[in-house]
């Protein structure tokens, strides 16, 4: 068995030294720092202003999902 430090990074391994072989090798990768959780993107509620939308749409009298409708279907 040889052990060959190196770095891990963007789903690739950067050994230290040089290993040669001529057949497949089995490796057992060993990570010695613990993982720091990136943090997953969610909406909240929090994020929506419904008040702000609702003053934005004061003046608005037609079917705002008639108006998205037809504003996706212009984009096809």
């Amino acid at each position: 068995m040889v052990a060959i430090s190196g770095i891990y990074q963007k789903g690739y391994i950067k050994l230290d030294e040089e290993f040669l072989s001529n057949d497949p090798v089995k490796v057992i990768v060993t990570f010695l720092e613990e993982k720091k959780a990136i943090p997953e993107k969610r909406l909240l509620l929090a994020d929506f202003h419904f008040a702000e939308s609702q003053e934005l749409l004061k003046d608005f009298t037609g079917s705002l999902s008639d108006t998205v409708i037809e504003e996706r279907r212009g984009e096809l």
